[in-house]
């Protein structure tokens, strides 16, 4: 994926013959997993120095961990405990249900553009599920992150052409499907008058300070107030008021530069060699000599009604511009809303925004969502600051306040939310091992927050290790937790480690790591379970895996976690080079629904259709079929709880 990953290799493994699969003619994978793992439990001396994984303060007795965990992976299959099953659905391609709009998936990537629209984009991320009425049925919103062109397109980008142009941008965005568990199984409900494609030709609104802003206006919107699109979508939250956060990541690399980029455009990485979409050959408005304003229109958390398909989405201006992986809601004790943020890229910040208003219920003929569309507009942004003694601050981002001031490049509150990267540099926030996916501890109101990893940290002449970040070469990441000093809108907070992440047999002692139970490198996706039980996701990109510290690692992977006692027990193992990403559940916690991004990608060019991920075909298990990111329905068989 188009991400700020670590090394640049690649080998592959053979498949692990204990493991059991099977899958029926339509896609729908049943897999049972195979033995346990021992354990290994090695400190280093630098993980030993920063304290064990139990969970801090005040938490209640931790659920158990009722399963028998599942061994590393290393072949082309996804791997659940005993006693349970996972369904495909909803694969890249599968019309999403829009009525009298439902083109089939070609398996030879002849689907048109205008086909891509109406289906399931490429390469799932975040997702939440929204119920109708009961735990049986309900909405699935969910993110689709970047396209593959070697995939995408029959020949890859060999020909280029305006169409293929659409059709990798129709790939982008977001969905929103109707599914419903019956009795052979979860099923997307088609047609549904739910169902919606959110694409790069989707008019957004923009609210909150940058509206209107002169730096958000461009000559095909002289009022800054409309963008069309959203792109690079990654993780994503449910609000208490029923609507969908996603974020915009790494959105720089759609863009082309100059050969002169301007300080504002070197600080958010618009350059010459742009990530080779090409979509400024056919859409003139990413090339950004032409509309130097484009890239600003990017980089924002997006709003979504997923219950309106009607609905405009915004973006959210005042939760500030960011490679935003997500955004996750506290609500503090007077009922207002605090937001908080992290953007996945090498020593870059994480933020908090605080609602100036408090969420308004439903009533009055509105909607929980209607009567709350202006909340996030109005509010503080700030960013954190994690100080060597275990405290922390956080520190406001207003505009006259410090050095946010038109002397240093800040005329307005827009042009501060604009160039919050900037903003943050000058304030002296902590710059982290690339923050995503942030959970928020019902029980404890403890926040955590995943640190996929920066091989950067201490090396040459990038900053070196501090408190919060302490190891140099950071192959493994970590995952930071912090309690507000407080309510949520506290200005302090007390944080440490959960855990380091990382293979106790390792030979370098910085990627040994503190892991009680089984190891894993890379976390990235997190989330809370109805019990309190925390689900950990890895992205271990396909540079690095099965080989140097990565030996005994194997697939990408979710566990859960005990907070109480910091026991992480491996859940899932996913296909060949994939990322384990996004999940969520229905409200009685017996279906849990995960994506599963990018299986067989390779350190190849993306363009190229010679060499389009083959080493993996699931989860169609095709000749002639293509690698696709599905949704996997993960239940038990007897009916209960996961994980229980």
């Amino acid at each position: 994926m188009p991400k700020d990953f670590d090394s640049m290799e690649d080998s592959n493994r053979s498949a692990n013959p204990s493991i059991h699969e099977v899958s029926d003619p339509a896609r729908r994978a049943v897999l049972r997993g195979g033995a346990a793992l021992a354990a290994l439990a090695a400190l280093s001396p630098l993980a030993a120095s920063l304290g064990g994984c139990a969970s801090p303060g005040a938490t209640p007795p931790s659920p158990t961990l009722g399963f028998k965990a599942v061994p590393p992976g290393f072949g082309d299959q996804l791997v659940v405990p005993e006693g349970y099953i996972a369904e495909v659905i909803a694969a890249w391609g599968e019309p999403v249900g829009v009525p009298g709009q439902m083109p089939p998936f070609r398996f030879d990537a002849s689907n048109s553009a205008a086909d891509q629209a109406v289906q399931m984009g490429m390469h799932h991320d975040g997702l939440a599920f929204y119920p109708l009425g009961s735990s049986r049925r309900g909405l699935l919103a969910m993110n689709h992150e970047y396209a593959d062109d070697g995939l995408l397109h029959a020949d890859g980008m060999r020909t280029w052409s305006a169409e293929k142009v659409r059709k990798s941008m129709a790939a982008h965005g977001l969905s929103v499907i109707e599914v419903e568990q019956r009795d052979s199984g979860w099923q997307m409900v088609r047609p549904s008058r739910y169902a919606r494609r959110i694409t790069m030709a989707t008019p957004f609104d923009v609210g909150g300070p940058a509206a209107g802003h002169p730096m958000m206006c461009t000559a095909a919107d002289p009022t800054g107030r409309r963008v069309l699109g959203t792109l690079n979508n990654c993780a994503s939250a449910a609000t208490p008021w029923g609507t969908y956060l996603s974020g915009e990541e790494n959105f720089s690399g759609y863009f082309v530069g100059g050969d002169t980029p301007s300080a504002h455009e070197r600080r958010w990485g618009v350059r010459k060699d742009s990530w080779g979409y090409r979509w400024q050959e056919h859409d003139e408005r990413f090339d950004a000599t032409r509309h130097p304003n484009e890239p600003n229109r990017f980089g924002w958390v997006v709003e979504l009604d997923p219950m309106d398909p009607t609905s405009t989405p915004i973006k959210r201006t005042a939760l500030g511009r960011a490679a935003h992986e997500g955004a996750w809601v506290a609500v503090t004790k007077d009922q207002r809303a605090v937001v908080y943020s992290g953007e996945d890229a090498r020593f870059e910040y994480i933020y908090k925004f605080v609602s100036r208003d408090r969420i308004r219920p439903a009533g009055n003929g509105l909607t929980a969502a209607q009567a709350n569309r202006e909340l996030l507009d109005h509010g503080t942004l700030y960013v954190a600051r994690f100080d060597a003694d275990g405290t922390g601050r956080w520190i406001p981002l207003v505009h006259g306040q410090g050095p946010l001031t038109a002397a240093n490049g800040f005329a307005d509150a827009g042009e501060v939310v604009i160039k919050t990267r900037q903003a943050s540099d000058l304030l002296g926030a902590t710059k982290m091992d690339r923050p995503e996916w942030l959970a928020i501890d019902p029980a404890s109101g403890w926040v955590y927050c995943t640190l996929t990893n920066n091989s950067s940290r201490g090396v040459g002449s990038n900053p070196g290790v501090d408190a919060a970040n302490p190891r140099a070469n950071n192959t493994m990441g970590q995952i930071i937790r912090w309690k507000e000093d407080g309510d949520f809108d506290a200005p302090g907070f007390r944080w440490n480690h959960l855990v380091l992440a990382g293979d106790p047999a390792n030979e370098r002692a910085e990627a040994r790591g503190n892991v009680k139970g089984d190891f894993f490198a890379c976390p990235d996706g997190i989330a809370f379970d109805r019990r309190g039980v925390l689900w950990v996701q890895t992205d271990a990109h396909a540079t690095q895996m099965y080989k140097g510290e990565f030996t005994r690692i194997g697939n990408n992977q979710m566990l859960a976690c005990d907070v109480a006692t910091g026991e992480m027990r491996r859940f899932l193992t996913a296909p060949t080079n994939c990322e384990v990403t996004g999940i969520t559940w229905t409200p009685d916690g017996r279906t849990a629904f995960v994506n599963i991004q990018h299986p067989g990608e390779t350190p190849s060019d993306r363009s190229d259709p010679a060499d389009p991920r083959r080493f993996s075909n699931w989860p169609d298990r095709r000749p002639d079929g293509r690698p696709r990111s599905a949704t996997v329905v993960i239940r038990r068989a007897d009916g209960g709880v996961i994980g229980a």
